[in-house]
């Protein structure tokens, strides 16, 4: 046990806050905090390597609350560490990212302390954290790539990379499976600058976690791969100070700490209840646990003189010491590799770097064609070869995403340079590990069929939350699988995803769409990006004939004009269905109707674009419109109107070759021809 009367005063302040803040609140969980109090000040005053008038220098030691529910442990450590805030260019303020008054409007709107850890809206938060499981999901992808970055970068004399990352999480975390996913993977990648605390404390919102979770997790992370390590009382920082020394000097593998807690710690008539897991203490039971602290009853919001000039003269000053020496090591660095610090220093803006552009392909036209998926390939290896910092990899289908980085190693155990990632089959951690990847500023991909997007939208949506750039490859994106059947052809998945703010989707329509498609991919800064291709090839168009697809960048543009260039009808089709319309359009001008074919592979950057530009391609005046899409109708309206009509999905595929799905389905040219004489004849009887 602690001796030293100021670390109890700084635990029992964290604690304090915690408790005022969620009873203020009306809302929150005031237990968990409570109870880690302890473990996070050890961790945060004697092990972690961090400065907090700096916090985004890039070999700062990561700290994630994977238990996003305890959000008040962290906003605490921000506050009395004194971390300053950082703009979203970059730029650090002369002010606290989460000051006391933060703490006052805790969960309140517009307030830097919302319910849980949000990446972007308070500084010093490595990762959004509220959805159990992916905070420590996320560490796999930042442990991984801090020892991709000391591999890629370090030289003799220069270490500029080789930080640590720490994760504490919950039960509920490890419950849940996209944690045991990313667990398998670190220990089998032998990650040893990763440490998990979990934070034993045997109750859940429904109870005791006797309810539903008895196995014995030490043997289960032990049979992954993991150094296991136990602390039997959390109130115990020599025993953690040790656990800790041992993770940094052991290494060879990812651990794993169990640390005994007592939930509400100090809150006599709430220990072993779920009730403080999730709701405010109230007033009295706030008042008999300050007591127990010795802690004046009725002060609210105390921060004693002291405590945070504790955090200051270990951390703070540890932490600037380490970042003024990188700094220095940096500048020297600078002029011994000036190629390699330039795109250190572009990676933390999230630049691209220059001249990854420089050997994009051009496809000539080819009525055969490719399948999008190898045309991507082609396109996403010229790219690598100028963007060193692109990594990824797939979950267990290179051969069929096509999105492996040829002559590029795998990265293995205990060798971490390769920029191919073999995720194994695992979906969900994959995109986790990817959203790690990008926190920690490579641009990072991951691809899997477009089917089990539905296994990693979780965190697809938390990169399009976070404004992380992350690379969203599905190939097989349709009923175009054929035999494989329904369970492997996507239908609704396509809706799903542009349903989700802030993603790009993008569904080029042959092999110099998908030129532009990674043109708009490699310069994003903010915006996650979901590239949707195809299995079967599509014709590659004559440019000469048709529109040029630089117009991918504007989301959606006239591919052929009709004839006289005044349409009576506007065919408008994504991904191999674009080909599709132009046969419709040869068969509607054979019937003397003259039609126009929009090519739309992505709604957002369409949407973007200006009313004049949109009205340009889709003129309302025009209002004989069909859309055509091997997806679900969802969505469609807005673009076709009242009297448009959908050629799409409105059930689920069938197993059978291609071309009896096609004819099943109505994605021929003759029934996207007859559904737009149809739109046509509605505009004439309808005003």
């Amino acid at each position: 046990m602690t001796t030293d009367k100021q670390d109890v005063l700084a635990i029992n302040t964290i604690r304090t806050l915690a408790m005022d803040a969620v009873q203020q609140a009306h809302s929150g969980h005031p237990g968990a905090p409570m109870s880690l109090a302890p473990v996070a000040y050890q961790l945060w005053q004697q092990e972690l390597r961090y400065d907090p008038s700096h916090p985004i220098w890039p070999d700062r030691d990561r700290f994630i609350l994977s238990n996003g529910h305890a959000s008040m442990l962290l906003y605490a450590l921000l506050h009395l560490a004194g971390v300053k805030r950082v703009t979203r260019e970059y730029t650090v303020e002369d002010a606290p990212t989460v000051s006391l008054e933060d703490i006052k409007k805790f969960r309140q709107l517009d307030s830097s302390t919302p319910g849980h850890p949000e990446y972007r809206w308070t500084s010093g938060v490595e990762t959004t954290t509220g959805p159990l499981g992916q905070g420590v999901s996320n560490s796999v992808g930042m442990a991984m790539a801090s020892r991709w970055l000391a591999s890629y970068y370090n030289r003799p004399g220069f270490e500029m990379f080789g930080y640590d990352v720490y994760a504490i999480c919950g039960d509920g975390d490890l419950m849940e499976g996209v944690a045991s996913e990313a667990a398998s993977i670190a220990g089998h990648l032998q990650l040893p600058n990763l440490c998990w605390i979990y934070d034993s404390n045997h109750i859940s919102i429904d109870g005791s976690t006797d309810l539903a979770f008895t196995e014995d997790v030490g043997r289960r992370f032990e049979a992954y791969g993991w150094r296991v390590l136990r602390v039997p009382d959390a109130n115990d920082l020599n025993a953690m100070g040790e656990a800790l020394r041992t993770f940094k000097t052991a290494r060879g593998k990812p651990t794993l700490i169990i640390v005994t807690t007592q939930i509400a710690y100090g809150a006599p008539k709430l220990q072993g209840s779920s009730k403080a897991h999730g709701e405010p203490l109230g007033d009295e039971e706030i008042k008999g646990t300050k007591r127990f602290y010795g802690w004046p009853e009725d002060e609210k919001f105390l921060v004693p003189d002291g405590v945070r000039e504790r955090f200051q003269e270990r951390m703070g000053a540890r932490g600037k010491q380490l970042r003024t020496e990188w700094e220095q090591k940096f500048a020297e660095y600078r002029k011994q590799f000036p190629e390699l610090a330039d795109q250190l220093e572009r990676m933390q803006r999230r630049d691209a770097p220059q001249g990854w552009d420089a050997e994009l392909p051009t496809f000539p036209a080819d009525a055969k064609g490719l399948a999008t998926r190898d045309s991507s390939g082609k396109v996403l290896n010229a790219i690598a070869k100028h963007y060193p910092w692109l990594v990824g990899g797939s979950a267990d289908l290179n051969p069929s995403t096509k999105t492996y980085i040829t002559g590029g190693e795998a990265m293995k155990p205990g060798e971490y340079a390769g920029r191919n990632i073999h995720f194994g089959v695992r979906e969900h951690a994959m995109g986790s590990i990817v959203n790690g990847l990008c926190l920690s500023k490579l641009r990072g991909y991951g691809a899997t069929f477009l089917i089990f997007s539905d296994y990693e939208r979780p965190a697809i949506r938390l990169s399009a939350l976070m404004e992380l750039p992350a690379i969203h490859i599905f190939t097989h994106d349709s009923i175009g699988v054929g035999e494989d059947g329904p369970t492997h052809q996507p239908v609704e998945q396509l809706a799903s995803l542009r349903a989700i703010p802030g993603i790009i989707v993008l569904r080029p329509g042959d092999a110099n769409e998908v030129v532009e498609s990674w043109r708009v991919i490699a310069q994003q800064r903010k915006h996650p990006v979901v590239l949707v291709l195809t299995r079967q090839p599509v014709p590659t168009l004559d440019r000469s004939k048709f529109g040029a697809a630089s117009g991918v960048a504007r989301g959606g543009y006239v591919l052929s004009e009709a004839e006289g260039g005044k349409p009576e009808v506007i065919l408008i089709g994504t991904g191999s269905e674009v080909s599709l319309c132009l046969d419709a359009q040869e068969k509607l001008k054979a019937d003397g109707i003259p039609a126009r074919v929009v090519s739309l592979p992505s709604w957002e950057l369409f949407e973007a674009q200006s009313q004049e530009y949109r009205d340009s391609v889709l003129p309302p005046s025009v209002r004989a419109r069909v859309a055509v899409e091997k997806g679900a109708t969802f969505g469609w309206e807005r673009f076709v109107g009242h009297d448009g009509n959908i050629v799409a999905m409105r059930s689920f595929g069938a197993s059978a070759p291609l071309k009896a799905l096609q004819q099943k389905f109505g994605f021929t040219a003759d029934h996207v021809a007859q559904q737009a004489k149809d739109s046509l004849k509605k505009t004439k009887t309808r005003p």
